[in-house]
């Protein structure tokens, strides 16, 4: 059985279903289901609403921050790792990669409010190639030195890494994986974005203290 992509693409059974596997277990939003388990309440509507783990951390905690982010991590390692314990060729390892975030930052059975994409993010290149997780870190680490600041150093980070990897000379799937990523980290932080420059240039809210991760409205990982 095979499921015809335009123009001349198929996906086999055995890759479809992982795909699809790769989103719902993306759906598992530790961070809803942890809270619900230890509270009782229901964290989308408890601090910025998000099911990150920054959000959780505010109710639970430094190990409700811990333990959702690595359940996070590990849920997009999961899913990529499975792909390619499964073989899967190029295209539908990206597309597994892609799915899991997808999954974790638009889960269905919460009406598709989920969580920022971060975490599950990291956990997904790790699994996929750490290299490129080392070049993402590398962007990252002198942009907070100058910018002392969490959040946009970040998304910074993660729109520098595509041309980065490209530059560096890995393979076009490689870093059509990357770029996708970063379109969906950027979409879900647009908001915090936004924030954040308006802090920096002075037209927002009061500034907090240099480094450190702001709290907006949105945000999360």
């Amino acid at each position: 059985m095979s499921f015809q992509l335009p123009p001349s693409y198929s996906l086999t059974g055995r890759e479809f279903s992982w795909i699809v596997a790769s989103y719902l277990i993306g759906c598992f939003t530790a961070g809803y289901y942890y809270t619900r388990w230890k509270t009782g309440r229901d964290i989308r509507h408890e601090g910025s609403r998000n099911v990150g783990a920054r959000n959780v951390g505010r109710i639970l905690g430094a190990g409700g921050f811990t333990i959702t982010m690595l359940l996070d991590f590990g849920k997009g390692a999961l899913a990529v790792a499975g792909a390619i314990w499964l073989g899967m060729r190029p295209e539908p390892l990206v597309a597994t990669l892609v799915a899991v975030v997808v999954g974790h930052n638009w889960p269905a059975q919460l009406r598709f409010h989920g969580g920022k994409g971060i975490a599950v993010s990291v956990g997904a290149l790790f699994a996929y190639d750490p290299l490129i997780l080392m070049w993402l870190v590398g962007i990252f680490l002198p942009i907070i030195l100058i910018l002392r600041n969490f959040t946009l150093s970040g998304m910074i980070a993660f729109a520098l890494a595509p041309l980065a990897i490209f530059l560096w000379g890995l393979d076009k799937v490689e870093v059509a994986a990357m770029s996708i990523l970063a379109m969906l980290v950027l979409v879900t932080h647009r908001r915090n974005i936004r924030e954040e420059i308006s802090r920096i240039t002075g037209h927002g809210p009061v500034k907090e203290s240099p480094i450190q991760m702001h709290k907006g409205p949105n945000e999360e990982g």
